[in-house]
């Protein structure tokens, strides 16, 4: 029962592996590894996000490169572990999401399934949200249903937030309903705004957005966008929340400093304000997503979310990091399984459906 669960999310920062153990039903998570992608890949992926020239080739190109680099990872992965590839039934590859528009009735999410299974010599189950739109859904999150099987209590509401680029919020309730959708940003807009003014991928720790002090006119000029009142399901990428919607927010002369603090309450605001509308009587709240590590807004966070406790997924068992990895590893058992990956109730499809598209080894 062992499956590699492969996530390269909206952070575009690498991607993260799972070796996963079902045979209890709950996974248990043998060996995790970690590939860093380069500054070139990452600045490609990135203008794969917009509209340019030669696109179709240039993505062509960068899902081959990614599907070397998804086979770098299993095989750190599976040599870390010790685990020969004949061991793992398949791989659940999220692919890297280049364009996500439901609205129009498509999604897009490059990585070359097909020659990851030729590379690792192992089946893999890939393209989980397609299946998803084409019943009418979001597409996204997809988590959700891995959060409820993972994290829900009968004893008490719960909610998860996985803070990635992009946070989304699961609804676990005492009474087995579960619900959901993105929120907003999580880091993507942080992230980006670091790269610019410090040079580094990420604000660590959250240390610079928390020396500067937020901007009041920039904070509620972002939070009017029509997004954050939309009714869910709904959910969003890198197709609204980019440095064009930023700058278009901008004034011109702002601290960059005070952009980044501006940029973490957009964060956070924009969760608790889902989470008094949706998710009010939520005791416990479950954090996950890279964003978890971010000191300065995990502070706010339990500040806005209290009285509801506020705790990552450490206490659960399960490194916030490797969550949704180990969640496209259940998704790609359930594929091969028959078994549904979706819950409508969150993503607005029309009914269950079995998720991913299979490429045998």
């Amino acid at each position: 029962m062992f499956y590699v669960g492969l996530m390269s999310g909206t952070s575009l920062d690498g991607v993260d592996a799972v070796l996963a153990d079902f045979e209890s039903g709950k996974p248990r998570l043998i060996a995790d590894a970690y590939l860093a992608f380069d500054a070139a890949l990452r600045l490609e992926l990135l203008a794969l996000n917009s509209p340019g020239e030669n696109e179709i080739d240039r993505a062509a190109r960068v899902g081959n490169e990614l599907a070397r680099n998804y086979a770098a990872a299993v095989s750190a992965v599976l040599a870390g572990s010790k685990t020969p590839a004949s061991s793992v039934r398949a791989i659940g590859c999220h692919g890297q999401t280049i364009r996500h528009r439901p609205e129009r009735g498509y999604t897009t999410q490059i990585g070359n399934a097909a020659l990851l299974a030729e590379l690792t010599g192992i089946r893999v189950v890939a393209d989980f949200r397609s299946r998803e739109v084409a019943a009418g859904g979001q597409g996204a999150p997809l988590a959700p249903a891995f959060h409820a099987a993972l994290f829900a209590d009968p004893a008490e509401d719960r909610v998860t937030i996985n803070l990635g680029g992009i946070a989304n919020l699961t609804f676990l309730n005492s009474d087995g309903n579960v619900s959901g959708f993105d929120s907003g940003p999580g880091n993507c807009l942080l992230d980006l705004w670091a790269s610019r003014h410090l040079g580094t991928p990420h604000d660590a720790g959250g240390s610079w957005a928390a020396g500067g002090q937020a901007i009041a006119g920039l904070l509620e000029r972002m939070l009017q966008e029509p997004y954050f009142a939309a009714a869910p399901p709904k959910s969003t990428g890198r197709d609204l929340f980019n440095e064009n919607w930023l700058r278009g927010k901008l004034r011109g002369g702002e601290d960059p400093q005070a952009v980044q603090a501006t940029l973490l309450e957009l964060t956070a605001r924009s969760l608790a304000n889902a989470l008094a509308r949706h998710g009010a009587g939520a005791r416990r709240i479950i954090v996950c997503g890279g964003g978890a590590k971010n000191d300065a807004l995990m502070r706010r966070l339990a500040e806005l979310a209290a009285p509801a406790a506020l705790e990552t997924s450490d206490r659960h068992g399960i490194d916030p990091q490797l969550v949704e990895a180990a969640a496209f590893a259940w998704l790609a058992k359930r594929a091969l399984e028959g078994q549904a990956g979706n819950l409508p109730s969150v993503t607005g499809a029309r009914g269950a459906r079995v998720l991913g598209a299979i490429y045998p080894a």
